[in-house]
């Protein structure tokens, strides 16, 4: 636990208390409003109220549907990462990533995704072929969640888990 103090002094803790309720926690409605503060989107439109509620889903361990300033600068940290990375593979600097960027991009991550798996996220992710980068992020973010699920699934690390149905109904 970081003490209070700590929490004041550090820059980001200005952002976040000045949307977070009198629990210490923060919405996706609050995130949103935080993040867009910020200025972490840059130059690109800032992050939908979807994509806020994956982000406090995918750091979301008690199961609360809100975010406490801990959990924030790790996704702070999250955001810069992949933010870095989306800027290094658009190298038109159009502010989107295409098919074939997005697959360097999985790839450099970690993710080996069949021709039809990565077809999937570009319909789901993209508009006219391209993604933008709150649809980068929402499918980072929804990816990091899958594969955590799956990692604790995997207890034998065999490449192979069983689910119920309620693991993978779980919101969002």
């Amino acid at each position: 636990s970081v003490s209070p103090l700590c929490q004041q002094q550090d820059p980001l803790y200005g952002y976040f208390a000045g949307v977070a309720g009198q629990d210490g926690q923060i919405s996706a409605e609050e995130l949103q409003a935080c993040l867009t503060q910020s200025g972490i989107s840059g130059t690109y439109k800032p992050f939908s109220l979807e994509t806020c509620r994956l982000m406090i889903h995918m750091l979301d361990r008690d199961m609360s549907c809100s975010m406490g300033f801990p959990e924030f600068k790790e996704l702070w940290a999250v955001l810069n990462g992949w933010k870095q990375h989306f800027m290094s593979i658009d190298r038109d600097r159009s502010g989107t990533v295409e098919g074939p960027e997005m697959h360097q991009a999985l790839t450099s991550m970690g993710y080996n995704l069949s021709p039809q798996a990565l077809n999937c996220i570009m319909k789901r992710y993209s508009m006219h072929g391209k993604i933008c980068f709150d649809d980068y992020v929402a499918c980072c973010t929804k990816l990091r969640c899958l594969t955590d699920l799956f990692r604790r699934r995997d207890t034998a690390g065999q490449g192979s888990a069983t689910f119920q149905y309620d693991d993978v109904s779980s919101p969002p």
